[in-house]
């Protein structure tokens, strides 16, 4: 892709570069990637942002229990709920959309200046996962 699309791929890096300098913090950057890569069914990104949600000193313990994040009592604190829970809302989209009771919430929890950086994290990390599977892409060992 980088090699037959440059200036695409330049353009998508821009907005990952972009996010990195929002207010979302390095470990919520993650649990969105690995969420919403987790939903697309992109190994090469769940692997990725896994270890690098090591790298920050997340626990296995919690990454192994992003994708069940519902069931699972006193691991995610709420405003980390909040962030899977519209990660999954916007990754699933073609099902309802983004929710008024969600984004609200989002709003008030975080402003709205952070829940548009929110969105846009789980925007990006929605094409890099369709690059990644429509491509193939393995993850790397």
């Amino acid at each position: 892709m980088p090699m037959v699309q440059p200036e695409a791929y330049k353009a998508l890096s821009a907005l990952d570069k972009y996010i990195s300098t929002s207010g979302i913090g390095k470990l919520q950057r993650e649990m969105i990637k690995i969420r919403a890569s987790q939903i697309n069914g992109c190994a090469y990104c769940v692997n990725h942002h896994t270890r690098d949600a090591r790298m920050l000193g997340e626990t296995e313990k919690r990454i192994n229990l992003i994708c069940v994040w519902r069931e699972v009592q006193n691991v995610f604190n709420d405003e980390e709920q909040l962030l899977l829970a519209i990660t999954e809302e916007v990754t699933l989209i073609h099902q309802h959309g983004l929710s008024d009771v969600l984004y609200e919430k989002a709003i008030t929890t975080f402003g709205e200046e952070k829940t548009a950086q929110i969105i846009m994290a789980i925007i990006t990390i929605n094409a890099w996962n369709r690059i990644g599977v429509s491509l193939n892409m393995p993850p790397e060992l």
